[in-house]
């Protein structure tokens, strides 16, 4: 076939791969924020093609994403060339309905055409594969083409600490590197670790008259995230500070937090009635943490400031067994458990206490839908960074650090131990009284006959006069 096409015999394409028009649109959308697997859907791509992309590409684009110059022809002009020919089209009609040169519809006819049969046959698919192959022109690293200057950068990366008389610190022993980001409180290697802009503004001070010992601090981070430049190694990453393995493009970091908040779900769509406090029924909630991931929900009533809390012991396997990569929350707070758990405290309620719950805008609550689904009873979410919008439930939780200060473990205590502290505090003195409709569920201990008993007048079972007098 070189007579026919004037190239050698090229491999099989195989099954048909992606173009990389698609692949260089795929990196305009990582650009823009989105993950791998999102970018992937966009582009008509699988999720595993966009991961397998943005794997070997350390998450960096291995190409320029600048604007096709329309110098060569792209996949869309071939599939017309393609569609012309399959009509019986000459060279020149062919050219003047894409606006070419005939020379050059000529040249791709010939060139990239399938030879698989024997003959020349043009199908777009491939002709954009041959195109694709013989357009590459790979690039060395300068690291690999200069021996001295990569030693110098290895050096400054992964060269052990020493002590000012020279003598080397081995420092602890690290587990060997997994290609995944740096191991989550473990020891670390001690080494130099200059930063790549450290190394690239100090050759210039070590090499003033050696113009080969220049490298861009960029040049290096490309050598040690893309794959397949052959410069550094990609363990040598875990001596950069963040030890991550792949690199997160800047706009990842404006990415909404809070997905699961939706729409309907704002603060701002909540029921007029819940401002004034005149309604009871609307409930405001967060977590208070602990050590070692434990926590304890607190559910605090706006007009009667009632409290309740919400008991989330650790899942069964808690620091037990090896951590299964997108197995269930273990620590208590997952998303699942907790809407189980807040669903069986409020469902102590009678129907007409249990309105609206305001709610942080904590990962806790992600399904929240589901919940209402369950219980009927909406979830709202405060604005980012606004815990003056659930003031009533941030008071509580001050209060409530008094029974349980910060630094310790809150999974020791029982359910039961939750209930005593949510009712000292219930049948503490307040400035507000509390409905009639609340009494029932506060009852009090006569301190007189040291019976339980529910007295009316509020959560003292005092008058208003004596609530008034007590605060006082």
């Amino acid at each position: 076939m070189k007579e026919f096409t004037g190239r050698a015999p090229m491999r099989s394409p195989g099954a048909p791969s992606h173009r990389r028009e698609v692949e260089r649109e795929f990196w305009k959308e990582i650009a823009k924020g989105l993950l791998p697997e999102e970018a992937a859907n966009v582009v008509g791509a699988s999720q595993a093609v966009g991961s397998r992309w943005f794997r070997h590409g350390g998450g960096m684009s291995p190409f320029d994403l600048k604007a096709f110059t329309g110098r060569y022809l792209s996949f869309p002009e071939r599939e017309e060339i393609a569609l012309l020919k399959a009509q019986g089209a000459g060279v020149r009609a062919i050219a003047r309905s894409l606006g070419r040169s005939p020379s050059t519809i000529s040249r791709e006819l010939g060139r990239n055409a399938a030879t698989r049969g024997g003959t020349l046959e043009y199908r777009a698919s491939v002709a954009q594969w041959k195109a694709e192959l013989v357009a590459r022109r790979p690039k060395s690293a300068k690291l690999v083409d200069n021996p001295r200057l990569h030693a110098y950068v290895q050096d400054r990366l992964s060269d052990q600490i020493t002590r000012p008389d020279g003598t080397v610190v081995p420092g602890p022993a690290a587990g060997a590197w997994t290609g995944r980001n740096k191991p989550h409180r473990k020891d670390r290697a001690w080494v130099r670790a200059w930063s790549p802009e450290q190394i690239a503004n100090r050759l210039p001070v070590d090499f003033p008259d050696d113009q080969s010992m220049r490298i861009s601090h960029e040049a290096i981070y490309q050598a040690l995230y893309i794959e397949g430049r052959g410069a550094l190694k990609r363990e040598l990453i875990l001596c950069l500070r963040t030890g991550r393995a792949l690199r997160a493009p800047r706009a990842r970091s404006t990415r909404k937090t809070w997905a699961h908040v939706t729409p309907e779900a704002l603060i701002s769509e909540r029921p007029a009635e819940v401002e004034d406090r005149a309604v009871p029924g609307h409930w405001e909630g967060d977590l208070i943490i602990g050590l070692e991931r434990s926590a304890i929900g607190t559910l605090v009533e706006r007009t009667t400031r009632y409290t309740m809390l919400v008991h989330l012991p650790r899942e069964e396997g808690w620091r037990h067994n090896q951590s299964v990569k997108n197995g269930p929350a273990l620590a208590g707070y997952g998303a699942i458990t907790m809407k189980n758990r807040l669903a069986e405290t409020m469902s102590t309620l009678p129907e007409q206490l249990r309105r609206s719950v305001t709610w942080d805008r904590g990962k806790e609550m992600s399904a929240h839908a589901q919940f209402k689904i369950e219980t009927g009873i909406p979830v709202f979410f405060a604005d980012p960074h606004s815990p003056w919008q659930r003031a009533t439930n941030e008071n509580g939780n001050g209060l409530l650090r008094q029974y349980f200060p910060k630094g310790t473990d809150l999974s020791r205590w029982t359910a039961e131990d939750l209930e005593a502290v949510a009712h000292a505090l219930n049948t503490r003195p307040r400035k507000c009284p509390v409905p009639g409709l609340m009494e029932a569920l506060i009852p009090r201990k006569d301190e007189s006959h040291g019976s339980t008993e529910e007295v009316p007048g509020g959560a003292s079972g005092a008058s208003d006069q004596d609530g008034r007098r007590a605060a006082a």
